[in-house]
C-alpha cells in the first residue's frame, strides 16, 4: 500500500497549521465553574475545536479563544494556566483526557470508587491519561519558577468531546448562581458543561 502524498507550501504550512505560543488568546470564561472560588483558570486553545453551536451549549474555551489550527483529527489540545489552588471541579468525559505539566507543579485527583478519591503529583514533563468515565480533577500546587502561574498541556481525545459536572458539583452551581449561569441542574443530577455538539473538557 501507497500512502497518498500532498504538497503544502510554506505558506500554506505557516498560515494553517502553525500556531505560535505569543498568538494565542486565551479564555477564563468559557466553563461556568471558573467563576467558582478555588476554579479559576485560563485556557488557550490551539488545535482541534471549534466552538459548539446552539443556546443551550457551553463554549468551554471562551466565545473569542478560536483555535489557531482547524483541522478534524479526533483530537484537541491546548493549554490551561492558573495559580496555585485552582483547577477544575470534578468532571468526566466522554472521551479519554491526557495532561502533561509544563511548568510548576499539579495534582490529579480521580475517583476510584464511590466516596474515594486517589491523586498524584506531576511535575514538567511527567504525563497522565484518564480514560472515558474517569471522574476526575486538577489543580495547580505550585506555579512555574519566576512566575504567578503553572502552565498545563492538555489533550481530549475526539472531534466533538462532552464533559459533565459530578452531581456533588450541582450545589456550588447553585450558589453561584445568579441568572446568568443556564446550566444549573435543578433535579440533583450532574450539571452538562458542554453541549452534545462537543467540548474542551476542563
Amino acid at each position: 500500500m501507497t500512502l497518498p502524498v500532498r504538497w503544502v507550501s510554506r505558506g500554506e504550512m505557516l498560515g494553517k497549521y502553525v500556531a505560535h505560543f505569543g498568538d494565542l488568546r486565551g479564555s477564563d470564561t468559557g466553563l461556568p465553574d471558573s467563576a467558582i472560588p478555588g476554579h479559576y483558570k485560563k485556557i488557550l486553545n490551539v488545535f482541534g475545536f471549534d466552538p459548539p453551536q446552539g443556546d443551550d451549549a457551553v463554549n468551554p474555551v471562551g466565545d473569542d479563544a478560536h483555535a489557531l489550527i482547524r483541522p478534524q483529527a479526533g483530537f484537541s489540545l491546548g493549554f490551561l494556566k492558573t495559580t496555585p489552588g485552582n483547577g477544575p471541579v470534578i468532571h468526566n468525559h466522554n472521551t479519554n483526557e491526557t495532561f502533561m505539566p509544563l511548568g510548576g507543579t499539579w495534582r490529579f485527583i480521580w475517583e476510584s470508587g464511590p466516596d474515594h478519591t486517589e491523586f498524584v503529583d506531576l511535575e514538567p514533563y511527567d504525563v497522565i491519561s484518564f480514560p472515558p468515565g474517569v471522574p476526575r480533577r486538577f489543580e495547580n500546587l505550585k506555579p512555574t519558577r519566576g512566575e504567578a502561574e503553572g502552565l498545563l498541556l492538555a489533550i481530549v481525545a475526539g472531534d466533538a468531546p462532552v464533559s459533565e459536572a459530578m452531581p456533588g458539583v450541582t450545589q456550588m452551581f447553585k450558589d453561584l448562581a445568579s441568572g446568568a449561569v443556564k446550566v444549573l441542574s435543578d433535579d440533583g443530577q450532574s450539571v452538562l458543561l458542554t453541549s452534545s455538539k462537543g467540548g474542551f473538557g476542563g
